[in-house]
């Protein structure tokens, strides 16, 4: 069986840090038309709930956002990456509005929004082998969504990865275009990090809102896990 595993590379420079996950099996993930309204209603309240996270100017004060720039500044990474959270939380503070994708990825934005966490999420059936998160030693394949050209991991970089190469890149920076939840997804890793035990508080808060949402809308019972430093695997 598929596991994702965090490794001691990533401890290492995150001794605090915690990983949620959420497995979600047997997922009807097409969009369907006549409950576009629901997920808009559901992404555009979250954003605004989001707001309260950033009162602060300039933006880059905002905890949120200045806790995960300085993450960034643990590894090696490429120029100008940001955490997802960060990216979410200027579009919200932008009044910028939120269109529905596929159900999962709605799902997981809602709660990214609503409680100020990075959330990602992979198609375990393209996963080739353990997913793992860990030090990139350089070069592994990348291409990112809306790419056309391979952009290699840098060494030292933390990621997320697998046989075939890396997965998410920067942390919670870029996804690949051949994990990402599409509309014929089934199988899902749903992941949320955080590194202090504040985060972490949203954190449990977060996927336990997910896996509501998740099984209520796509009626199955997902399963859901804490990855720590003493705990850091689970199977898929």
């Amino acid at each position: 069986m598929k596991k994702i595993i965090v490794e001691p590379t990533f401890w290492e420079i995150f001794p605090e840090a915690q990983i949620n996950v959420l497995v979600a099996k047997g997922v009807d993930n097409h969009r369907l038309e006549e409950k576009d309204a629901d997920f808009a209603d559901l992404l555009n309240n979250a954003a605004k709930e989001a707001r309260s996270f950033v009162t602060e100017e300039p933006f880059s004060q905002n905890p949120v956002v200045a806790e995960w720039r300085e993450a960034l500044t643990k590894f090696k990474t490429k120029k100008g990456a940001r955490s997802s959270i960060e990216a979410m939380l200027k579009r919200a503070n932008q009044d910028r509005t939120f269109s529905p994708i596929n159900p999962l990825v709605d799902m997981y934005n809602s709660v990214s929004l609503k409680h100020a966490v990075p959330c990602g999420g992979e198609d375990i059936q393209t996963i080739s082998g353990d997913l793992r998160l860990g030090k990139a030693e350089g070069g592994e394949p990348f291409l990112p969504l809306g790419a056309e050209k391979d952009a290699p991991a840098l060494p030292g970089e933390i990621m997320y990865y697998d046989q075939d190469g890396a997965v998410c890149r920067c942390l919670n920076w870029r996804e690949a275009q051949r994990t990402m939840l599409t509309e014929d997804t089934t199988d899902a890793v749903l992941v949320i990090e955080s590194i202090n035990k504040e985060q972490a508080g949203r954190a449990d808060q977060a996927i336990q809102e997910l896996k509501t949402l998740i099984d209520t809308y796509l009626g199955i019972d997902s399963s859901v896990a804490t990855l720590t430093e003493s705990d850091p695997s689970y199977e898929l």
